[in-house]
Order: structure tokens, then C-alpha cells, then sequence
């Protein structure tokens, strides 16, 4: 039955998520279920992507790439694929109508890790769009249900949240991306002699990204308000810890929030959900 493969391909983008992420995983926990299966089956597929670009090394990534585009393309239309990831990517993508231009402008940011190294301030632009934003407008999709109205009046404050976790992921990772991979997201910054003032700079955007998205998380519907707030809760902690941090040691080590840590965190926010006081 077609209806068990579905099932099937569900739970391999829920395993992936909940290898890959704690957070997120968490977070999808406390949307209402029905947005379960339908934002695993999202990050199935960024994730697949992504690991393309970070991680297979030794293969033929531009190949890979080429084929994870095409693959894509195909599953959506023909309504099925025989990788349960995209499989069940391609079920949210009809279900909830997500267009085209979306996916192509994800895939198009990873596409970009494959070459470029460093980033002007209109390349970086355009990979957070990609690489992040757009993903944001992926669950927000999900989240209103076909309402167009909502889906535009929200759709600014999910780009900033999607932005605001993209540039605290740059924050947290810099280490692995600049001296494993190579890549140096932030434009006009130098790594090698990365300063306090540099890190300033860095932050100050971020808490203007995260300004913005919580104005949205307060305007979208309850179904999915208590999953995202708790996201953000996260990488709000995530960042406070980063911002405490001394720019040198942020280049010698990955900032992490301990999984006991990840617990009290979701109760607290869990209770400012629950008495109004995002």
C-alpha cells in the first residue's frame, strides 16, 4: 500500500531531523500534531541538501547536487519518489502549494558552498535568503493553511527568524566553516584576526533579526505559536551564550547548550507561552 511507503518516508525525515537537530526536533514536538509529519518531511529535505555540500567529501558533489535538483523536481510532479526524504517532501509541497521559487532559491545558496568561499555583502544576502529565509517561508506555508492573506502579512517576520538561526548557526560554527571548510560567511570580516568589534558587528544584526521574527511568533496562529516560540527560546539562549563568549574562543570552539540544559530552557518557555508573556 502506497499509504505505508507515505509512512515510511515520514519516519525517515523524522529520524533525520532528530539525528541532526535536538532543537528543532523539540520544537516540532510542541507544534499541534498535525504539523508534525509535514515540517520533518521540510527539514528532511534541507537536510539532505545540506549534507551534500558539508559532508561528502571525496564525491562528486556538483553531480550530487545536480541530481538532488532534478529528483526534486521530478517527485513533485509526478507526486511520488522512490527516496522516502523527498517523498515525503513532495507530499507538503502539493499539499500546501509551496512554490517552485522557494525550493530553487534553497537549493541555488547550496549550490554556492560548492565554489565560493567568501561573501560580498550581496552574496551573503542571497545566501541567507536561500540558505535560510526561504526555508522560514517553507513552514510558514504549513503554518496558515492556505491563507494568503496571513501567509503575506507573516511572511517578513518568518524571513527574519529564518535569518536571525542562519547567522547564529555562522556564529556557533565558525570554527568548522572557516578552517575545516574553508568558507567565510560574514562580509568584511577577517577570520584570522577576528576581534571583539568584529563580533559586535555580528551580533548587533542578529538581535535586530530576532527583534523582528518575535513580532511575527506573537502574530501566528496557536496551532503553531508555542513549537516556534520554543525555537526561538533556544536560539536566543544559544546566542546569550555566544555573546558571552570572548571572540577568540568562539573561533577555537563550538558554543553548545547542554541537553539538560535544553530541558529547563523548554519548561521556561513553555510557561511564558502558557501565561502570555512572549
Amino acid at each position: 500500500m502506497k499509504a505505508l511507503y507515505d509512512q515510511l518516508s515520514v519516519c525517515c525525515s523524522k529520524k533525520t531531523t532528530q539525528l541532526y537537530s535536538t532543537s528543532f526536533s523539540l520544537g516540532i514536538h510542541f507544534l499541534q500534531p498535525k504539523f508534525h509529519a509535514p515540517i520533518y518531511s521540510i527539514y528532511g529535505f534541507v537536510r539532505l541538501a545540506d549534507e551534500i555540500v558539508d559532508s561528502f567529501h571525496g564525491y562528486n558533489k556538483h553531480g550530487l547536487m545536480a541530481k538532488i535538483r532534478e529528483d526534486t523536481a521530478e517527485a513533485i510532479a509526478a507526486g511520488i519518489s522512490i527516496n522516502p526524504i523527498l517523498n515525503s517532501f513532495q507530499h507538503v509541497v502539493n499539499q500546501y502549494g509551496i512554490e517552485w521559487s522557494l525550493i530553487d532559491t534553497f537549493l541555488k545558496s547550496m549550490e554556492m558552498d560548492l565554489g565560493q568561499k567568501q561573501h560580498s555583502p550581496d552574496s551573503f544576502k542571497e545566501y541567507v535568503l536561500g540558505s535560510a529565509e526561504v526555508v522560514g517561508l517553507m513552514c510558514l506555508r504549513v503554518f496558515t493553511e492556505g491563507d494568503a492573506a496571513q501567509y503575506e502579512d507573516l511572511r517578513y517576520y518568518a524571513m527574519k527568524l529564518g535569518a536571525a538561526f542562519q547567522k547564529v548557526n555562522f556564529l556557533r560554527d565558525l570554527k568548522a566553516d572557516y578552517q575545516d571548510l574553508g568558507r567565510s560567511y560574514f562580509p568584511g570580516i577577517n577570520f584570522t584576526l577576528f576581534t571583539s568589534t568584529d563580533k559586535d558587528i555580528i551580533q548587533q544584526q542578529i538581535r535586530q533579526d530576532f527583534e523582528q521574527a518575535l513580532i511575527g511568533i506573537k502574530r501566528l496562529p496557536a496551532s503553531s505559536r508555542r513549537g516556534v516560540y520554543l525555537a526561538y527560546c533556544y536560539y536566543q539562549k544559544l546566542f546569550l551564550r555566544i555573546s558571552q563568549t570572548p571572540a577568540e574562543k568562539v573561533m577555537d570552539a563550538r558554543i553548545r547548550i547542554p541537553n539538560h540544559n535544553k530541558i529547563g530552557l523548554m519548561l521556561r518557555s513553555l510557561l511564558r507561552h502558557q501565561l502570555n508573556m512572549l
